[in-house]
């Protein structure tokens, strides 16, 4: 490997660890890799920019979730709300179907409510004999895990059918999607690698959809591209105007040498209908 300026590697190294950085020099061995030769031309620096482009992906990635989440707080919250004719649903066994998993997001919600200093959390506190907040402010210190929890436990099949068929899925889909993005979600907040990960989870094939979806016969399921199809499905219902196309091949523009197809991108990815 060509290091141009020493300093600068021993500095990255130190602050990135050769643990981490390494994830992004196997591309860059000769086949077989197990000889761990590496081509001709790689220097430091092609391994730094490929670096950079994983950590910018993983931002655009979590960016785009977070207007995921915060609609599902809100839905979650707001339609339990209505069909169930209780603002306190959420704190109430009365309402799921599993009373273990009942208790855990109680403890869940205990250790969230207890450590929170959110002024509203406070204020309710102080101004209400209820022992907890209405719905509405118990997702607000959830995370999107939790709110999958939640949401699949609830008992009424009519309110769960509502949810999903409000991001355009049926409920069994939307469970799956959610804990895929809940598991991205959590690897980008932790800095991990997705650029050309294989994910262990595996979505659940999608049929007869509401929304525009793709063709996935030849798609993988377990690369980041399929999960970036999915948060583009959710994110045409919340906001239909959105740029994720516009800023995934603003990415892509910038960093011209990255290899789509580890990551699942087919030829063409952006002309399907979905990406529109």
């Amino acid at each position: 490997m060509v290091i141009a300026d020493e300093a600068k590697a021993e500095r990255y190294l130190t602050n990135i660890s050769y643990h981490r950085i390494s994830a992004y020099i196997f591309p860059f061995y000769q086949m077989p890799k197990s000889g761990l030769q590496l081509k001709c031309g790689t220097t430091f620096e092609k391994v730094l920019t490929l670096y950079r482009f994983d950590k910018k992906l993983r931002i655009l990635l979590f960016n785009e979730m977070e207007k995921i989440e915060v609609a599902i707080r809100c839905v979650l919250a707001n339609f339990g709300c209505k069909e169930l004719h209780d603002d306190y649903w959420i704190t109430s066994s009365t309402y799921f179907a599993n009373g273990l998993k009942f208790n855990q997001t109680m403890s869940v919600i205990d250790k969230e409510l207890d450590g929170s200093k959110e002024d509203y959390i406070e204020y309710f506190r102080a101004s209400y004999i209820e022992p907890y907040p209405p719905a509405w402010m118990i997702t607000e210190v959830l995370s999107f895990g939790n709110l999958n929890y939640i949401y699949s436990n609830i008992a009424n099949n009519q309110l769960r059918k509502q949810i999903a068929d409000y991001f355009g899925v049926k409920p069994k889909v939307f469970v799956s999607w959610l804990t895929v993005l809940a598991n991205l979600r959590n690897m980008c907040c932790h800095h991990a690698r997705v650029w050309n990960r294989e994910f262990a989870l595996k979505p659940t094939e999608a049929h007869r959809l509401k929304g525009v979806w793709v063709n996935t016969s030849k798609l993988d399921n377990k690369r980041v591209y399929y999960r970036l199809c999915i948060i583009k499905y959710l994110l045409n219902i919340i906001s239909p105007k959105n740029d994720l196309c516009d800023k995934l091949n603003h990415l892509f523009a910038e960093h011209s040498q990255i290899d789509l197809s580890a990551m699942g991108f087919p030829v063409d990815w952006d002309k399907e209908q979905l990406w529109q």
